[in-house]
């Protein structure tokens, strides 16, 4: 998957240079910068790239509040709080811990500690010391084991292992804090993952998941990374993972759109040609996931997920209007796939953004004729 990014990275490149962007009728050529026929994503009202938040998906403004509160004052009560008022077998519950994680896990990161120097995610370690007992500390806990795992070893080391193990205990620790709670075995998935549980286990493990939150689309994407190619699976087991969830979705279920992502695990590494994306296993992809957009209720927090997954695709596939509209609902918010497996993500967004434009352009599309 490194090589396929590498090698899209290059073609990006090759065919835009934001906002060096024409457009005429023949198709989008580069122009000077400064053109008067560059197509301008900021006329379509989009922010500008060092505007992106590349955190989340999508908008969580309650998130936000406490997150900047937290990292300002690193008191962890605000946290718990809104953890706490949070509901369990939601996907917005999930969203949070991997956002309270993923932030302890960056400031550790950025403020490794020293002598004369508090660690960064020390709120964290005060959070699990101060209140052992707290179901939505254990279980941020355990996501923050998981992220540093994967953020600084490597699968199949020794370190990696042992942080895993770490991550299993707190695992089952969160689990029994919260017995209807499915978000602690939802990170133990990326632990089986990581350990290779044998499929029995790995089972046993989903049936748990299935019996709490059986349409729950964070638990979906995160088994489906154990069935791939790439970890314990196959593509076809992938897709007929993926293909079952799509047909049992309940009405209004984003889990319509699985097979998208199953494709995108599967992406053929050095086939960049147009005719890939117009294929049959493609398009009947994006289908139902435009499908389950459009059933979707507008406050489903997976929602941008699938969208943004949709503007990868609807681009390659040169159905510029179609991409247009999905940029329309996400712009502002990056941190989603495909732009997060990416070192820039706002960056890889950006020109995806921008071909979009241009093509839209090209084909006669203009600020006035896209609808808001």
């Amino acid at each position: 998957m490194e090589i396929l990014w590498v090698l899209m990275a290059l073609a990006m490149f090759s065919l835009v240079l934001l906002p060096v962007l024409r457009r005429r009728s023949a198709g989008i050529q580069q122009v000077a910068p400064g053109d008067p026929d560059a197509a301008d994503p900021a006329d379509y009202g989009f922010l500008r790239q060092e505007e992106l938040d590349i955190r989340m998906p999508g908008p969580d403004h309650d998130l936000l509040q406490v997150l900047d509160l937290v990292q300002r004052t690193q008191d962890y009560r605000a946290a718990s709080q809104l953890l706490a008022g949070t509901e369990s077998d939601g996907e917005r519950r999930w969203q949070r811990v991997q956002a309270f994680a993923g932030a302890a896990s960056l400031e550790l990161q950025q403020r490794p500690g020293g002598v004369s120097e508090t660690p960064g995610g020390q709120w964290l370690r005060v959070w699990r010391a101060e209140a052992p007992k707290d179901a939505g500390g254990a279980a941020v806990h355990a996501e923050f084991l998981v992220q540093q795992a994967w953020r600084t070893s490597t699968p199949g080391t020794d370190e990696f292992r042992i942080i895993m193990e770490e991550a299993k205990s707190a695992c089952a620790e969160a689990a029994l804090l919260a017995p209807g709670d499915p978000v602690p075995y939802i990170v133990e998935l990326s632990v089986a993952r990581g350990l290779s549980y044998p499929q029995p286990e790995f089972e046993q493990l989903w049936l748990k998941i299935l019996d709490r939150a059986p349409s729950h689309m964070g638990a979906h994407l995160a088994a489906l990374h154990y069935w791939c190619e790439k970890w314990h699976g196959s593509r076809n087991v992938a897709y007929s993972f993926a293909e079952a969830a799509a047909a049992r979705a309940p009405q209004g279920s984003l889990l319509a759109a699985m097979p998208l992502f199953a494709v995108f695990e599967h992406l053929p590494e050095v086939n960049l040609v147009r005719s890939f994306y117009q294929s049959e296993v493609v398009t009947k992809a994006v289908h139902g996931a435009l499908f389950a957009v459009h059933a979707a209720r507008p406050d489903d927090p997976m929602l941008a997920h699938v969208r943004h997954l949709l503007i990868f695709f609807l681009v390659r596939s040169e159905r510029w209007a179609e991409a247009m509209d999905q940029l329309v609902h996400v712009d502002g918010h990056v941190g989603a796939l495909p732009w997060t497996l990416t070192a820039d993500p706002a960056s890889d967004y950006a020109i995806y953004r921008a071909l979009a434009v241009a093509g839209y352009e090209a084909n006669g599309g203009s600020p006035a004729t896209l609808p808001h």
